[in-house]
């Protein structure tokens, strides 16, 4: 190796360095300093979103699906060529590394250290009794039942799901200030196999900044989706709160589809956690619910299962693991406190 290849070596590991102390710095600071999160989330967060989010936004597919690929492409082209030499493969892969990390760390991991929805919105949780989630449950039953008989679980055009969903989050951000703010439209991706295979609605994109999900999954599933990848973009990355992020947007969208898929994704975690309260109750409201919700509701559950085995094991055990590392520290059980951020809002339209 002649001096130029030297040079370039130890610049790709500097650059790695540097990378990697930044990022580490800033996930300390985030951990460590209290309110460091919340600024960032404020004053920087929303300028990543309006430059590379808005950047994004401008192709009509998802930028992060194609650039995987590309990206996949290059490293194994770049592999072969270069197979005997592994010292430059080990530094590549070292400096490739640390852009990524960088990417997430300043794109998402520092989110996850802000002030909780639940408190920014005034919303108190606390806990309920089983009287209050039988009450919130039949409510959910009511309106998801004339929803159903207006027809409205029928198929979604895409640019209506791009278009509306970004409608309803901005509606959303009138009432709470901390969801105001520029949104990209969702994506589906192309090869959403990928998302299946997962058993994944959809996920947020942080290295390109955008909102991406199954297109394959049932209809009634994409809004409340969609909603709850785009709370991600406004730096709400708690999956229980971006949930119900998700189902705020729905059920207060002009769009029927929007709400029905809302109120119908409430009615499975509220009843879910009725089910462990009170069997008798909970078998009492699902023979209330309409014929066609069941209909949309095993549609669903026969679409999962087609996928069940190793690979969904494997990627449930990662996110799982993912959470926690991001001081979620329940992993994937925090989605079931979307229930006591539902039985909180519903308190608030009582007073």
């Amino acid at each position: 190796m002649g001096k130029n290849g030297q040079n370039t070596e130890r610049r790709y590991i500097t650059g790695s360095a540097v990378l990697l102390i930044l990022s580490l710095g800033a996930q300390t600071l985030a951990r460590t300093v209290p309110g460091f999160g919340n600024l960032y989330a404020k004053f920087v967060y929303p300028l990543i979103v309006g430059s590379i989010g808005r950047f994004s936004g401008l192709f009509p597919f998802a930028v992060v699906e194609f650039s995987a690929y590309v990206l996949l492409f290059y490293c194994v082209l770049y592999g072969i060529r270069h197979i005997r030499e592994g010292k430059r493969l080990l530094i590549r892969g070292l400096f490739l590394i640390a852009c990524l990390f960088f990417l997430f760390t300043f794109h998402c991991g520092i989110n996850y250290y802000r002030t909780p929805f639940s408190k920014t919105s005034g919303l108190e949780v606390k806990k309920s009794s089983s009287e209050e989630l039988k009450s919130l449950c039949l409510q959910l039953t009511l309106i998801v039942n004339g929803l159903s008989e207006a027809g409205v679980n029928e198929h979604l055009d895409a640019g209506l799901v791009k278009s509306e969903s970004v409608k309803a989050m901005q509606k959303l951000g009138e009432t709470y200030q901390a969801l105001s703010g520029y949104y990209p439209q969702p994506k589906p991706f192309l090869i959403s196999q990928y998302f299946s295979i997962q058993q994944l609605c959809g996920q947020y994109m942080p290295f390109t900044v955008e909102a991406t999900y199954n297109r394959f999954m049932p209809d009634y599933n994409i809004p409340h989706t969609v909603c709850h990848e785009l709370s991600h973009l406004r730096g709400f990355m708690r999956e229980d709160e971006a949930n119900f992020i998700g189902y705020l947007a729905c059920i207060g969208s002009d769009n029927e589809a929007f709400r029905y898929s809302g109120y119908l994704t409430g009615w499975v975690y509220a009843t879910n956690a009725l089910a462990k309260t009170d069997a008798i109750a909970y078998q009492e409201i699902c023979h209330l619910l309409d014929q066609r919700a069941w209909e949309d509701l095993r549609h669903n559950n026969e679409f999962w299962r087609r996928y069940e085995g190793k690979a969904a094991e494997v990627a449930n055990q990662m996110n799982n693991t993912y959470l926690k590392m991001n001081s979620q520290s329940d992993g994937v059980k925090s989605y079931g406190r979307m229930v006591d951020l539902m039985l909180a809002y519903d308190r608030t339209k009582e007073r």
